[in-house]
């Protein structure tokens, strides 16, 4: 895989990020949930106790967020060499993104409680997100793909 491949990965997770993203403000907007998760995690490893408001939260949770949604692109698009992604497997890949993190180390930091113990409405939202990041993860490498057919 070149270098080529990796960006393209990023460009793709930055792009799934942004539409989870979109999700996740909605569901707070609905009141689903009061704060987006990534603040909670930036929050939760900031120094200080791990619950209380910090400067700069918001702001670190959105750089690490989309971070962290890039390197699972590029991750991703590594993983599939390059070959086109059905769409139901991009699914698959963002919600065993979000079983990992919401049911292994975001509460394993303290950010929040384990999707077993959370109210209702953050789990639900943040499922529809990451089911919305695979389809848009999918969808942009599938496009790159085809471009590279052409």
């Amino acid at each position: 895989m070149n270098g080529r491949g990796l960006l393209e990965g990023g460009v793709g997770g930055a792009l799934a990020t942004a539409a989870m993203s979109a999700v996740m403000l909605a569901g707070s907007r609905a009141g689903l949930m009061a704060d987006q998760p990534p603040k909670h995690i930036a929050r939760a490893v900031l120094p200080g106790h791990p619950h209380r408001r910090k400067p700069g939260e918001g702001v670190l949770g959105a750089l690490a967020h989309f971070g962290f949604g890039m390197t699972a692109g590029a991750l991703f698009r590594l993983v599939s060499r390059g070959h086109r992604t059905p769409v139901p497997v991009g699914i698959g890949y963002g919600l065993a993104i979000w079983l990992a993190s919401y049911q292994g180390w975001v509460p394993g930091v303290t950010a929040l409680p384990p999707i077993s113990a959370d109210r209702p409405g953050r789990p639900a939202v943040m499922a529809v997100g990451h089911v919305v990041y695979g389809i848009t993860l999918a969808a942009v490498l599938n496009r790159f793909r085809d471009r590279h057919d052409r």
